[in-house]
């Protein structure tokens, strides 16, 4: 594959990507202050595996792996990643963007579960669907908040920008809220965005309060994009008084219910766009409408009379969807008012690539082994997390360079649409090309260990789920 074949097209196509994974590689093993070396021929392991990474001695038997179990387990326990300079790398990195030339980005949350293990600390109960409709769960884990720019089109490929993990007592929307912040200045900062460019698209799901986003992130250039669930009630903007009309204005509009019909008035603007997966879509759009907001929740302490956050309503309604017979209609919010209607189209054309995100989580999970190893400590999991998140870089920086090794099974894939799976098959060839910062490991003997006979003395703490404050009691095996 040449270099012409690079992802996104434009300046993306002439970039030295060799040179590109070099560099990421040098930078990443100079973000590790302790342990270096073997945090990073770890993330060799991850990368070079013939398959799925199923358990973590296992990636110490793979020949990029010089050194033993025991290092890999210190490296884990007692090494260090920067993540501030590894946040500053991943935003100086080329991007993919969007066909008007904006950046698009999603935000999106995947947990860590880790149900059967009491002696971790700082574990939430974390929101996970079941097989079939109904069975949502709550398993405790660790919820961990990513931001990736998106790809145009259909892909699985996202380039990931920063994750963070949700603590016990944070709000997830704040926590987003600053994530968020910081990722927008680390990309002003690096000169992916510039004066008089567009404003950077933000793409989240449901679960986010949207509006509250919208109000907290509203002197950054950001446009905010996110799915609505399908019992809201919106307000809509007040209409004129009558001359013969007495007592006080109303603040708020009509109630618009998006699953009451009969609370609709007349669309701003409806598009129909056919389209190759979906038939034919039809997006009706709303303007002004907006939450009525109560001093309650994160707005209970909020000094005055609370804000009006307007924006544009839309509802999207396909023809056929993927599995399903009947597609039910699609609620988005966006934080722009008085669209038109190419910004109507081009809000719900970006909306499915969020999904893109969704792809990149289950690679992370069955295929990069990010929720694997069985990790007491938070620290050692945030260090992890971010080997992994280094890992699906270097992935996507060997993108254009990588050969299609496919199985005899499989389709052949066209100039640069390799799946990260594919890619991850030839890196093994193309590391031996690239560079090498790691230095070759030093011979030493095994410490002598816990004497023969002896029991470990060390009771472990237990923590509470989802608590602020942990227990102090211990708890220790029956004597026997």
């Amino acid at each position: 594959m040449s270099v012409a074949d690079g992802p996104g097209g434009g300046v993306l196509d002439t970039l030295d990507w060799r040179g590109e994974l070099g560099r990421f590689r040098h930078e990443f093993h100079r973000s590790c202050t302790a342990r270096a070396d073997a945090l990073f021929e770890l993330t060799e392991a991850v990368l070079c595996a013939d398959g799925p990474v199923r358990s973590l001695p296992e990636l110490t038997l793979v020949g990029e792996h010089r050194r033993g179990h025991g290092a890999m387990y210190d490296a884990l326990a007692c090494g260090q990643v920067e993540p501030q300079r590894l946040r500053r790398v991943l935003a100086g990195l080329p991007l993919p963007r969007a066909t008007d030339g904006r950046i698009v980005l999603a935000v999106g949350v995947s947990p860590w579960l880790r149900s059967d293990a009491p002696t971790s600390a700082d574990r939430l109960f974390c929101h996970v669907y079941g097989r079939g409709r109904g069975n949502a769960q709550l398993i405790p884990g660790w919820p961990y908040s990513f931001v990736a720019a998106l790809e145009p089109g259909r892909t699985s490929w996202v380039a990931m920008l920063d994750v963070v993990r949700i603590r016990p007592g944070q709000d997830a929307t704040a926590v987003t809220a600053a994530q968020l912040r910081e990722v927008v200045d680390r990309l002003i900062t690096a000169g992916q965005w510039q004066e008089g460019d567009l404003p950077v698209l933000i793409v989240a799901d449901a679960g986010y309060d949207i509006t509250r986003l919208a109000y907290v992130l509203a002197d950054l250039p950001v446009e905010l994009l996110g799915r609505l669930r399908s019992d809201r009630v919106l307000r809509g903007p007040r209409s004129l008084r009558t001359v013969a009309a007495t007592g006080r204005p109303p603040r708020h509009g009509p109630d618009f219910a998006l699953s009451d019909p009969d609370t609709w008035w007349a669309p701003a603007r409806t598009t129909t766009t056919e389209t190759s997966r979906y038939g034919r879509a039809v997006a009706t759009a709303w303007d002004g409408l907006y939450p009525r907001l109560t001093h309650r929740g994160v707005w209970a302490d909020h000094p005055g009379e609370l804000p009006i956050i307007a924006g544009t309503l839309l509802r999207l309604q396909v023809q056929r969807l993927p599995g399903e017979h009947d597609p039910k209609p699609v609620w988005l919010w966006s934080s722009v008012t008085g669209a038109s209607a190419a910004d109507v189209d081009r809000w719900w054309q970006a909306f499915p690539r969020r999904f893109d995100l969704e792809h990149t989580f289950r690679l992370l999970k069955q295929t990069l082994g990010w929720t694997v190893p069985k990790i007491r400590t938070p620290a050692a999991a945030d260090r992890w997390t971010w080997l992994t998140i280094t890992a699906h870089t270097q992935l996507r920086l060997a993108r254009p360079l990588a050969a299609d090794l496919r199985r005899p099974w499989e389709k052949p894939a066209e100039p640069g649409r390799l799946t990260p799976t594919r890619v991850r098959r030839g890196f093994r060839h193309l590391r031996a090309r690239t560079t090498l910062p790691a230095g070759a490991p030093k011979p030493s003997r095994p410490g002598p260990g816990r004497p023969l006979g002896s029991r470990n003395q060390h009771r472990s703490t237990h923590y509470d789920v989802g608590k602020h404050a942990t227990t102090t009691t211990t708890h220790s095996t029956p004597e026997g």
